[in-house]
């Protein structure tokens, strides 16, 4: 219940029960919770206390609105367990394409025209290599999960274009070039808010927070041959942790 005579602000105290109602099953997956005059007459609280509440527990994940519906129960986050995700997670040369793998554009693109990824692969000031850009999303369910951009040297895949087109294995993309195998991958993650084209892609509203995780694949001889970026959904997934101490 809601207590006015603590020193925890009242928007906290809705939040909390509203999230124990969740977490409880009282408040189901895509159900609707009570409307801000529900919550009035239910806990003699004031709009603007129910509003901030359910702002900030929509901005967390825990609901979603749809206009002229109302606000409902968001389902609950996908894992990306650290324990199996890796690197080479999101990777078009080191992974299956799959139906859950939407590709949305596949692109040439100069080097001259990719400053920051010239830099990531070596790419001298007087050279210029072509780079195919494949920008595709993942889905989990009907839920879209991350947006994903990937950047290969056609110089080291000329077919790489043909082989996503035809939805090639790792195996058949990779085979015959033993020296430019993926073995290694270097790592970053960083809470990140889209933009509107983003948006558009991910299915939310522009500034929504998002969890982006940079990959950097290496061959055994150290040649870089595929830089990812990987933009999930801070309110489909959650990072998971299981450590433990010998």
């Amino acid at each position: 219940m809601i207590n006015k005579y603590s020193d925890v602000p009242l928007y906290v105290q809705l939040k909390n029960l509203i999230i124990d109602k969740i977490e409880d099953g009282n408040y189901p997956p895509d159900s609707k919770i009570p409307s801000e005059q529900e919550f009035c007459e239910l806990y003699s609280i004031s709009r603007p206390t129910i509003r901030q509440a359910i702002s900030e527990l929509t901005n967390n994940g825990y609901l979603y609105k749809e206009k002229g519906k109302g606000t409902f129960v968001s389902r609950p986050k996908a894992s990306i367990d650290v324990r199996t995700y890796t690197g080479f997670t999101d990777s078009i040369l080191d992974n299956e394409l799959t139906d859950e793998r939407e590709i949305l554009c596949i692109e040439t693109l100069q080097s001259k025209d990719l400053k920051k990824v010239s830099e990531i692969f070596k790419v001298s000031s007087n050279q210029n290599i072509e780079f195919a850009k494949v920008i595709f999303r993942t889905r989990h369910g009907d839920d879209v999960f991350s947006f994903n951009t990937s950047f290969i040297p056609l110089s080291l895949f000329p077919d790489i274009i043909g082989d996503i087109d035809k939805k090639k294995a790792s195996y058949d993309i990779l085979r015959g070039k033993y020296p430019l195998i993926p073995v290694k991958s270097k790592s970053s993650l960083e809470v990140i808010f889209t933009d509107p084209k983003e948006a558009q892609y991910l299915m939310v509203q522009p500034g929504h927070a998002l969890l982006e995780i940079t990959n950097t694949l290496t061959s055994k001889s150290g040649q870089v041959v595929e830089h990812i970026i990987s933009k999930y959904r801070s309110d489909k997934c959650k990072l998971a942790f299981d450590n433990a101490k010998l």
